[in-house]
């Protein structure tokens, strides 16, 4: 079950951030062959001067862009 997780500065209201969401879930089942119900997507919004902290402290995470 994939799981992608969006850190982004504040601004965009809910509505964007759910179309966001729907639209990578869709991409992602698609790409991967499998049902949509199976990809889950979060956002979270970090105030930019908490940004570097933040990042700092996902250095565990694998980053591939």
């Amino acid at each position: 079950m994939p799981h992608v997780d969006i850190t982004m500065f504040p601004g965009r209201d809910q509505t964007t951030k759910r179309e966001l969401a729907l639209k990578l879930q869709k991409f992602l089942a698609q790409e991967l062959g499998i049902a949509e119900a199976h990809v889950s997507v979060s956002i979270e919004d970090v105030p930019q001067e908490e940004w570097e902290a933040h990042m700092q402290g996902m250095q565990d995470k694998v980053r591939f862009v």
